[in-house]
């Protein structure tokens, strides 16, 4: 089942139907609590292998509706494309811009260069995190509708992912889904170590048992 997702990019009602037509009926609210309870887990198993990103940021939002209200995800590539982190928020203003910049420091370090767009927000919080220690002063802040196009060329990535999709409910089932997403679009761009899980001989469900199996 998890190899039809990764090598025909189904939506969940291509797969439902899948199954149907093999004798096996599924629910959507199935398919949801499995992307509930292992997206988490794979994260921790990839996470293990993952390379090292570039120090120059690209940031930017763009919009999801959950439950039929728009909600702002924050998300950063590097200067090659790489994703650096993602952040969901009910809210598009600077405490969400700092909890993002957290997350992502977090998660990979503190970047050399971020380029942000006009959104005053972004660059307060900046200003902020760079006061609070969070983020060092050396840290260089410009603005460029031309580099960051390359930020939103990636948001449709995930926004052609999520089209099918039926609609998120609840907020919390938005922000998991999402990082599936976010993952599986990692692994496409090569952000891990597989040589020593098969290298690129090695084909993607072989990959999946190889970091699963780790």
């Amino acid at each position: 089942m998890r190899r039809w997702y990764l090598r025909y990019k189904l939506s969940t009602r291509d797969l439902v139907e899948m199954m149907a037509e093999r004798g096996v009926i599924l629910v959507h609210t199935t398919i949801l609590r499995w992307v509930q309870h292992y997206v988490p887990e794979f994260e921790k198993c990839w996470n293990q292998y993952a390379r090292p990103v570039g120090g120059s940021w690209r940031c930017d939002e763009t919009y999801i509706k959950v439950k039929g209200r728009w909600t702002y995800l924050s998300r950063a590539v590097d200067k090659v494309g790489g994703t650096i982190d993602f952040y969901l928020s009910e809210r598009r203003d600077v405490n969400a811009a700092k909890h993002f910049f957290r997350k992502a420091i977090k998660s990979v370090g503190s970047p050399r260069v971020i380029t942000l767009d006009a959104y005053a927000a972004s660059h307060r919080a900046v200003r902020e995190l760079k006061s609070e220690g969070r983020l060092p002063r050396r840290v260089r802040v410009r603005s460029s509708k031309y580099l960051n196009n390359m930020i939103e060329q990636h948001h449709r990535r995930i926004k052609q992912r999520i089209r099918p999709m039926l609609g998120f409910k609840r907020f919390e089932s938005a922000a998991v889904t999402i990082s599936g997403i976010e993952l599986v679009q990692k692994i496409r761009k090569q952000q891990f170590k597989t040589d020593t899980l098969g290298g690129r001989s090695a084909t993607m469900p072989e990959l999946w048992n190889a970091v699963l199996a780790a």
